[in-house]
């Protein structure tokens, strides 16, 4: 069975984390969306390549979910979160997942 590759994984994360404090006006659930899917892609992450990837990506994916705030300002909410999530997954498939 193939799984799903843990670039979409951290990048529908940032999206849906998004998505769902915006739908349900409650942050917190989103944030909760957003850490269950960066914990998943970390867990993969670490199981491909390593514990330093997995730190390096994690660390990838918080600075993406920092930096989409201001980014926001500049270009507007969602295209500030796709911007994100694509470079999250860009990085993602760049160090592990085009190994496969």
């Amino acid at each position: 069975m193939v799984g799903i590759p843990p670039a979409a994984v951290a990048a529908t994360g940032l999206v849906g984390g998004y998505a769902v404090a915006r739908w349900t006006k409650k942050r917190p659930l989103g944030g909760v969306a957003l850490a269950a899917a960066g914990a998943v892609a970390a867990r993969e992450w670490q199981r491909e390549a390593g514990n330093v990837t997995a730190a390096a990506l994690s660390g990838v994916y918080v600075a993406a979910f920092a930096g989409s705030h201001p980014l926001a300002k500049k270009i507007g909410a969602w295209p500030s979160v796709f911007a994100v999530a694509g470079g999250v997954a860009a990085a993602s498939w760049a160090v592990v997942d085009r190994r496969k």
